[in-house]
Order: structure tokens, then sequence, then C-alpha cells
């Protein structure tokens, strides 16, 4: 029997950019947008405060343009304005389903998006207003991941959720390796010591030194964030 209590008040969500991708190969599939809108709004309806860390590698990743020879800060900030066109187009999806959203980018781009002022987004969150970050801390040589950490240790977060392609953390990436073994938890030292590529290991450092848990989940498989947030066992804590 199912949990009905949420076992978190206040949550922070990390979505990938590949997340808006649905079935496009580069871009945002408005239907994607409006499923992840939709489990967001139960989210909401249970009187838990969300705030949401984007990733843009849908419409460009930092990484690759480095690895094309790009100037890496350059490469990087156009993955962090990415973010912030996936941020938009998020708001405009949960907006839609009735629930007021902020959109807060950590570049200055007033026209579309809010500054990052601490007390202004806890406010937010009070207000029981649905919260999307984006371009990440504002800096090249930092992944969304870290970022993710980052504000979620400043809203006072009591967990973050990342939301994948994969169920959990597994001992090697299970889309190549068949035999790859999937961890129900795991520590931050551990998840740390092997090397494990899931998740950042800057994030999973300044996670371990707050002592905030990290749970790495499936978004295909519907419903899985509500259980995160119910406290059902569903992919990996890290913690």
């Amino acid at each position: 029997m199912s949990n009905s209590k949420p076992a978190y008040k206040r949550i922070l969500l990390k979505l990938s950019g590949e997340s808006l991708l649905g079935d496009l190969s580069c871009g945002i599939a408005v239907d994607r947008a409006k499923s992840i809108a939709l489990e967001l709004k139960e989210l909401h309806d249970l009187g838990i405060q969300v705030a949401i860390m984007i990733g843009g590698g849908n419409i460009f990743r930092g990484i690759m343009g480095t690895e094309a020879g790009m100037d890496r800060a350059s490469a990087d900030y156009m993955g962090l304005l990415a973010t912030v066109i996936n941020g938009i187009a998020l708001q405009d999806a949960i907006e839609k389903e009735g629930v007021i959203t902020r959109h807060i980018s950590a570049i200055d781009i007033k026209a579309v998006a809010e500054p990052f002022i601490r007390r202004r987004v806890i406010r937010h969150l009070e207000k029981d207003r649905i919260i999307i970050f984006s371009a990440g801390i504002g800096s090249p040589y930092f992944t969304t991941d870290t970022a993710a950490a980052l504000r979620a240790l400043e809203i006072k977060a009591e967990v973050i959720l990342k939301a994948t392609k994969v169920d959990g953390v597994y001992t090697d990436d299970p889309m190549k390796v068949r035999t790859a073994r999937k961890f129900d938890s795991i520590s931050y030292l551990n998840f740390i010591k092997k090397g494990l590529k899931v998740m950042d290991t800057t994030a999973v450092s300044l996670c371990k030194d707050n002592n905030l848990p990290i749970i790495i989940f499936n978004l295909r498989k519907k419903g899985s964030i509500k259980k995160a947030v119910l406290g059902e066992k569903v992919g990996t804590r890290i913690g």
C-alpha cells in the first residue's frame, strides 16, 4: 500500500535538457514538456515546494563545443543560454496547467527571467510557486549538477531528485554493459571512489559535506517523481 503523505516538504528536481526531447533528435518537444508539467502539478497539489534545475543538452552542450575546438568558457556560456531557452519552455508548460511559476536565471536576462536572490526565491516557494533555475550558477566550468547541489543547499531543499534515462546508479553504464549491477543505495564516498558517472563528482562532494541526500531515478517511468517524494522505493539513493 503506497504512502500518501510526502516524505519531503521542499525538493530540488534536476532535469536534463534531454528530458524535453521526446522523439526529437534535438530541440523541445512541446508534448514532452506538457507531460513533465502534469507530473510537477501533481507534486504541487500535494503541497510540496518544488524547485527545478534545468539542463540544456537538447540544444547545446558545452563539452561538445569544447571537443569541436571551441574555447571552453565560450562553449559553456552557450550551454548556459540553452538552459534559459528550456526554462522559458518549461515555465510556459507548467503555467498552462494553472500553477504559478517563477523562472530564475543565474545570468542577468531580465526580459525573460528574474535574477537569483536567495530570500526572494525562498519566499516564492513559501507562496507555493514552482521555481525553475536556469543558467546553472552563471559561470563556465561548473555543471548543472553542481549548480543543482548549490541551489538546493541555498534554498534548504531536503533532497535532490535527479531525473535520468536510467533507473538508478549502476556499476557500469547499463546501456553499454549488460552485466551492470544496480545499487539500491550507495554512500557518497563509495560513489566518488568508484568514479561513477551518473552525477558530477563535485555535486556529490557538496552534498556529502552538507548531508543532503540524492535520489537518481528514471524520468521515463511515469509517476517516478511522485513515488520518490512519497518515500517509495525508486531508483538509487546516494547518502
